[in-house]
Order: C-alpha cells, then structure tokens, then sequence
C-alpha cells in the first residue's frame, strides 16, 4: 500500500472553498458581504504571497460560525454545496482521487480549510481521511469560532499527517511510494517530505520550484485561472 495526500483549494478543486464560504455567507445575507470581502481578500493575497499569519486568519474567518445553530450552518453549507462546490468538481480531480483509489492506496486531504467546510467535499470525492483546520465546540455542540489542535497549515501539515498517520499504525517512511499534490508554495514543506511532490494547478512560485527540482507539473483545470 502506498500514501496520496491531496490539497483542496486549487489542487482538487479550481476554486478556494474557504474563500468561497465567506462570500457565499455575503451573497444570502448573513454578513456584511462587502467588508467582509475585502478583508478576505487581503488575507487571501497574504496567503498567495506566502506571509499569512495563520492564526490572525483563523480568528476573522472562524468567527461567523460562532453566530449560528449547527443545524443552520449544515442546512447553509448544503446550499454552498449546490451552488458552489458541485459544479467544481471536475472529472479530471475525480480520476485523479480514483486512480489512487483504485490502486488501493491510503488517501487523505491534508487542507488549511476548517473540517467544517471541507467535511462534505472530501465526502463528495469519496475521500475519507481529511486533514483540515480542527474546530473547537462549546457543551451545547456550537461551534465557538475558534480552533483547536495544530493549524494543518505549512509545517502544520507535517505535524497533523504525521500524527494521523500513527493513529493508523503508521509512519510516512512506512509506505514505499507517497504522493502529495498541490498547488501552492505554502506547502513546500510536506512536498518535500513524500518521495512523489507534484506540482498540481501550481502558483507561480512553486511552478518555478518544481522546475529547478525536476519535480512534474499537473494542469488539472487547463483554461481556468484563479
């Protein structure tokens, strides 16, 4: 048995679901769409730049989901679903996840969204393993709009694969081959630490890395952009 592990954001799907979350939440009129829009985007271009402080992200973009029921958030994330998410599911991603599927290897995604978000689109790609941005509950079952755990983000992601993986019994030298698809410079290094790193939909900065490194390129969106 071999390891594939899978970014979200751009990678399986051409699309930022945390990005999208938010403005989906201004486009029914739940937040104030368009200040929280703009400070989205700056945070947004702080992560594409690689200098996004993960935990100043994570206080602004957990906080709407304090302000709600559980059952209103899944009946909202539903309709996300349909309008967002679904028509971004590619055929190319899907074949990609199958093959390694198929293959019988071990597959999670390893994403710097929330498992709020990202639960129900690893449950769309038949992925059951997934990595994310772990969320803190009070008694009553609410959301309190902060995280808890090591952010899977950076060298975060690192730590939480690692971790999940011993939960499993295993290690990351366990498995002869392991892949880790993604798109962006932030996770330069987990891609460093598996024996295939792909480069897949990559930002210009981990384009130019892949390159130097001999490491292959993946378009799996051709004719899209971000």
């Amino acid at each position: 048995m071999n390891l594939a592990l899978f970014d979200l954001d751009y990678t399986l799907l051409p699309i930022d679901s945390d990005h999208g979350w938010a403005g989906f939440l201004g486009e029914i009129g739940v937040i104030d769409g368009a200040a929280h829009r703009a400070r989205n985007d700056e945070f947004f271009a702080q992560y594409k730049a690689g200098t996004l402080v993960i935990e100043e992200f994570l206080e602004f973009q957990l906080a709407p989901l304090a302000r709600f029921e559980r059952a209103e958030l899944d009946d909202m994330h539903a309709r996300y679903m349909v309008r967002h998410v679904h028509p971004n599911i590619r055929p190319t991603a899907v074949e990609l996840v199958e093959r390694h599927r198929n293959a019988g290897d071990l597959c999670a995604i390893v994403t710097a969204t929330n498992e709020f978000v990202t639960r129900p689109i690893a449950d769309a790609f038949g992925i059951e393993h997934l990595i994310a941005i772990e969320l803190e509950t009070a008694n009553d079952g609410r959301y309190t709009g902060r995280h808890r755990g090591v952010p899977s983000f950076r060298e975060g992601k690192i730590t939480r694969t690692e971790t999940w993986l011993a939960s499993l019994g295993h290690s990351l030298g366990d498995f002869g081959r392991s892949w880790f698809y993604s798109d962006s410079v932030n996770d330069l290094p987990l891609l460093e630490r598996v024996t295939d790193p792909v480069a897949t939909n990559p930002d210009e900065r981990l384009l130019g890395i892949a390159r130097e490194r001999g490491w292959p390129v993946m378009h799996l969106f051709q004719g899209e952009t971000r």
